[in-house]
């Protein structure tokens, strides 16, 4: 049974908080040690301070910065794609008719066919929007691969409330069920890193892109003295995302692009605390002027009964989320939302928000609340809310 005390305020001890903030700057260090890789906006300096920049496409943006050369807005560049798409339907029927049979086999394989006028505002329709400052989907927009990418946010939360917490952790599989519960703090830490880099660009003419990402998250016991402060839980997810640009229109809101990928996510422990699972997932990017949606549908890729560590996952973690994400000046706003698309007994779901908020010159903060199944993986089906709150190195957008 939870102590009395384990519903008190985390006690200010110097030493813990001092650990934490070591690590909210050793995370900070992480990034900044990569040459902060995450695409910063190139420098605001003269000409000379470009020569300097080593990636091509960020040069060239340090150039154009410099001259004071603007470019097109989102939706002047979808503008522009509209109206490369309709001139070439206008004209090529009519050209093409014209050919002799001999002529359009010879144009079909031309380079010079291929690069027909408006091929370049076609595919940077976007360019500039939410999804393409981090997915580099435009044309004009791809860095080349192996850069460090920003992917899901990067925060430190010192102080992180659950309002139940999973003393007795259960599954279907009798190997995974704790019988003995564990000593817990409702108040611990909790910390999140994330990033992604591309590995292939183009596999499809000026489309397709491979990325690889990776997303950690874990929550620290720090004010758990009587436990010797233990890490609760860590989820570890590395994925692989087959990225297409896309363009089309649906109620206002820009279909930006398409994914397949094959995601794990495990806390890498042993029974009976081990949980995992894997899924084929399927990204649906929208975006329209400062807001974002990413629909992610996914199929789990099944495991034998006695190797499978949570037969129900799918009936708590959902089958499918949703996430929403909204910009206003410095403030960001997310919500997400997650559902196993059953009724009745096996349906379940959960609700996160962010807001990530400026505090002082770079340094911003961050509120997270979620209510509902799979905070953690060892929690999958454990319902509750949890509230954390602490400084964010990185956001959506």
């Amino acid at each position: 049974m939870t102590h009395a005390r384990r519903n008190a305020a985390p006690p200010s001890t110097g030493p813990y908080l001092a650990a934490l903030a070591f690590s909210g700057l050793a995370l900070s260090g992480l990034f900044l040690a990569c040459g902060c890789a995450f695409a910063q906006s190139p420098p605001a300096a003269g000409i000379e301070a470009c020569t300097a920049v080593e990636n091509d496409a960020t040069r060239l943006a340090c150039y154009d910065a410099a001259a004071g050369r603007k470019s097109l807005s989102p939706a002047q560049a979808d503008a522009a794609a509209q109206t490369a798409k309709e001139e070439r339907a206008a004209a090529s029927d009519a050209e093409r008719t014209a050919l002799s049979q001999k002529e359009r086999a010879k144009r079909a394989f031309s380079d010079l066919y291929r690069s027909e006028p408006g091929e370049d505002a076609l595919a940077n329709a976007g360019k500039g929007s939410l999804l393409d400052s981090r997915w580099e989907l435009a044309k004009d927009s791809k860095l080349g691969t192996f850069n460090f990418r920003a992917y899901k946010p990067v925060y430190l939360f010192p102080v992180f409330w659950s309002s139940k917490q999973n003393t007795t952790p259960t599954s279907p599989n009798p190997l995974n069920t704790v019988t003995t519960p564990q000593d817990l703090d409702d108040f611990e830490a909790k910390f999140q890193i994330s990033f992604k880099t591309k590995a292939l660009e183009n596999l499809f003419g000026d489309n397709g892109d491979l990325w690889m990402g990776y997303t950690q998250s874990s929550r620290w016991q720090v004010y758990n003295a009587e436990a010797s402060r233990p890490f609760r839980e860590t989820n570890y997810e590395p994925e692989v995302l087959l990225v297409f640009r896309n363009n089309y229109s649906i109620g206002g809101w820009k279909g930006r692009m398409s994914a397949i990928g094959i995601n794990h996510q495990s806390n890498g422990r042993a029974d009976p605390l081990s949980r995992s699972w894997n899924r084929v997932m399927f990204n649906f990017g929208f975006d329209r002027e400062n807001w974002a949606v990413m629909l992610r549908p996914w199929i789990r890729v099944s495991e034998s009964g006695k190797d499978d560590d949570n037969p129900d996952i799918s009936d708590y973690m959902g089958r499918g989320d949703m996430t929403v994400v909204h910009t206003m000046g410095q403030h960001q706003f997310s919500l997400m939302a997650r559902h196993s698309l059953r009724g009745g007994d096996r349906s379940h779901g959960a609700l996160q928000f962010d807001w990530g908020f400026p505090i002082h010159n770079q340094l911003r903060g961050h509120l997270q609340v979620f209510d509902g199944y799979g905070e953690s993986l060892i929690d999958y089906n454990h319902r509750a809310t949890y509230i954390g709150l602490g400084v964010s190195l990185m956001e959506w957008y």
